[in-house]
């Protein structure tokens, strides 16, 4: 069994501090972080194998690349109400957000019941949270029928007009992630889009610009 310190070790084995100013530039926070690539984390990830206790343990690092690995060894099922609370209060940049949400929270009963919790919440990464869980249940979730994603689509509409960066592309990617599973939620995305766009917000026009290029391409 790896203890954090072996995992940090092997996290900084593959660190890349040179990467990590132009990372910063893709608005990932730069605090802490050791310029580790994906690929390498999911590499030690299958190398460590599942391990409930050892992912908090890496979480409280407040590494980014140890969060990330964090979600990918953690257990789904021994994700609790309590932890999805405490680290999403944690997200600080947007690569930790969308990782946990799909290495992790988007394996979790839970996260149906988290997309509206959240998406009510203020706080920037905490609604990004919201929408990223959207994209991440369209995409691996397959499972779930058309309605449980049009329920949803009220929710998207309505964080249409949040300006903030992370979150107006998080909304976008929502959308577009949800039109993508088939011709019957594309069409009913399309829709929304054109509702949204119809709003007297720029970050709504921009978001439904963007998902009607994306979801009208042949």
């Amino acid at each position: 069994m790896a203890s954090v310190h072996d995992v940090l070790h092997m996290l900084q084995s593959h660190a890349h501090p040179d990467n990590v100013e132009g990372m910063a530039r893709f608005g990932m926070t730069p605090d802490a972080r050791m310029g580790v690539s994906v690929p390498d984390m999911r590499r030690i990830a299958k190398t460590v194998g599942r391990d409930h206790a050892l992912a908090l343990a890496l979480w409280e690092t407040g590494i980014p690349e140890a969060r990330i690995l964090a979600s990918m060894v953690d257990d789904p099922a021994q994700l609790t109400d309590s932890q999805m609370e405490a680290w999403v209060a944690d997200f600080n940049s947007w690569d930790v957000c969308d990782q946990v949400c799909m290495n992790l929270f988007d394996k979790s009963p839970l996260a149906w019941q988290k997309v509206g919790e959240w998406a009510r919440r203020d706080e920037e990464f905490v609604r990004r949270a919201a929408f990223a869980l959207i994209a991440c249940l369209a995409w691996h979730d397959k499972a779930a029928p058309d309605e449980a994603f049009i329920r949803l689509f009220p929710v998207i509409k309505a964080g249409a007009t949040d300006g903030r960066n992370f979150v107006k592309k998080a909304v976008s990617w929502a959308l577009r992630q949800a039109g993508k599973r088939n011709a019957n939620l594309r069409r009913a995305a399309l829709d929304t889009a054109r509702e949204i766009g119809q709003m007297d917000a720029k970050p709504a026009r921009w978001i439904a610009a963007d998902v009607i290029r994306e979801l009208e391409k042949p």
